[in-house]
């Protein structure tokens, strides 16, 4: 017979091996590319444009394509995504509308992103004519990461006391200067959790920018909206099944630069998460 100390140092370690098991082939991953990558980082390799067919200089234009493309997609979606978050938490009735409505975002989260991309080269390329474009990818992109955005911000907005809300009605504020004022500030970790995870999809993704935007080899920057643009996850799979006696380091370079930059993004994000947590006041 196990003793109450006995069992909980077994379901200690139980936990503790399971964390490992989850990260390891996360850090192998990250050292793998790592140790093949970083000698292709340089001045050069960040801020050239590429030459002799990808084969050399830079990845300039695939490193500004993939902001841009990013930086779409979170304008986009991020509103849209947290007003449709306050409707479902603040203003929507609990009929069965609404919970088919719910139900139905959690299944769009799982829907593999070769559709979104069908999706967006049908609508924003095919029937809106915005051709394949920074604008028609963005747009495809906020398309997908939408679900998790207004998931995640929709269940932020629900975790705030309820009392937060009795206490602002009844000093007379309105409907929407208690959502403003009492629930947001509150809610907003939750809300940068699901823009982060929103983030790290939209700049990894390859199916939906296949249809909408990347350009297999375009060695200068965009100048507008309706411009097509290399990116880097379709540039990285170009490299590596497309393009022959390519050096391997260019490859592990670029996943190396895919890499930091969607993890720079998640640190600027998570120190705002931060910052906003610490104001919680339960």
């Amino acid at each position: 017979m196990f003793t109450a100390r006995s069992r909980e140092n077994i379901a200690f370690f139980i936990l503790f091996l399971s964390a490992v098991i989850v990260i390891l082939p996360v850090g192998m991953v990250v050292a793998v590319i790592l140790k093949n990558g970083i000698a292709a980082i340089n001045w050069e390799f960040l801020t050239a444009m590429p030459r002799s067919g990808m084969r050399e200089g830079g990845i300039l234009p695939a490193i500004v394509g993939t902001f841009y493309l990013v930086l779409g997609a979170v304008l986009f979606a991020l509103p849209l995504g947290l007003a449709a978050a306050i409707y479902l938490s603040e203003y929507a009735k609990d009929n069965w509308l609404s919970r088919v409505i719910r139900l139905s975002i959690i299944n769009l989260a799982g829907v593999p992103s070769v559709v979104f991309g069908l999706f967006g080269l049908a609508l924003f390329v095919g029937f809106f004519h915005l051709g394949t474009s920074i604008l028609a990818g963005s747009l495809t992109l906020g398309v997908m990461i939408l679900p998790v955005i207004i998931t995640s911000s929709r269940e932020a907005l629900e975790s705030v006391p309820k009392y937060f809300r009795e206490v602002s009605l009844s000093l007379g504020a309105t409907k929407l200067q208690t959502i403003r004022h009492a629930v947001l500030p509150h809610a907003l970790p939750g809300i940068l959790t699901g823009t982060i995870l929103g983030i790290g999809r939209a700049a990894g993704e390859t199916a939906p920018i296949l249809f909408t935007v990347a350009a297999f080899y375009l060695p200068r920057l965009p100048n507008t909206p309706f411009d097509q643009v290399m990116a880097l996850p379709y540039h990285l799979y170009v490299l590596s099944t497309q393009v022959p006696n390519v050096d391997p380091k260019i490859r592990y370079g670029t996943a190396l630069v895919l890499l930091a930059i969607v993890m720079i993004m998640n640190v600027i994000a998570v120190t705002i998460r931060s910052h906003f947590r610490k104001k919680k006041k339960w």
